[in-house]
């Protein structure tokens, strides 16, 4: 008879006792180390300002535009595309700009010193990083309308479509899409380029 055993307890139980407490250890080790990266991630946004371009690739910027479909991400939520555009039978151009507020508050297009929305959104020939190009003009036809549709906030969760009509002064030229942001909201602006053709 063996007088070492304890009364009540199998032998060999005690080991994978201690395999289930190092496994449990283990596991909320790895939540505390995940959630800790997440904590640092957030706070690093926090301190940059939250509205820069977190993209992958191209930045969008006037030196590396987007380009038709790409996504404009913002480290706040706030995503932002721009269509192909369609050619018309009238020789005119449409394209959809549309903005998803992916952030947890109201997103306004105002500019709080104007009132006005005009220059949250702006089309123009060229490329992004001409100032004046030469040879070829463009007409925004509708820039009244997108003013009216950005006249009204944006609500966090919510999605709008501004669609543009354009005129090249002839086919093929290259197309500048600019989406700006209201003085204050320290958002950087996305650059996007689009061949007219």
């Amino acid at each position: 008879m063996d007088t070492n055993a304890s009364p009540g307890r199998a032998p060999g139980k005690e080991g994978s006792g201690c395999f289930t407490g190092c496994a449990v250890a283990l596991f909320l080790f790895v939540v505390l180390l995940a959630w800790g990266a997440h904590a640092l991630e957030e706070f690093e946004k926090g301190l940059d300002g939250r509205g820069q371009l977190e993209q992958t690739g191209v930045s969008g910027s006037p030196d590396d535009p987007l380009g038709p479909g790409i996504v404009a991400r913002y480290e706040d939520g706030m995503k932002v595309t721009v269509s192909a555009p369609q050619r018309e039978a009238d020789g005119t151009y449409g394209l959809t700009v549309t903005y998803e507020n992916g952030t947890d508050e109201e997103v306004s297009f105002r500019d709080g010193s104007t009132g006005g929305a005009f220059e949250a959104l702006e089309v123009r020939e060229g490329e992004p990083s001409e100032d004046h190009p030469v040879g070829y003009g463009l007409d925004w036809l509708n820039w009244r309308e997108c003013d009216s549709v950005l006249a009204r906030p944006l609500g966090a969760g919510e999605t709008r479509e501004v669609p543009l009509r354009v005129r090249p002064s002839r086919r093929g030229i290259p197309a500048t899409v600019i989406v700006g942001w209201p003085d204050g909201t320290y958002r950087d602006e996305a650059y996007f380029r689009l061949g007219l053709d």
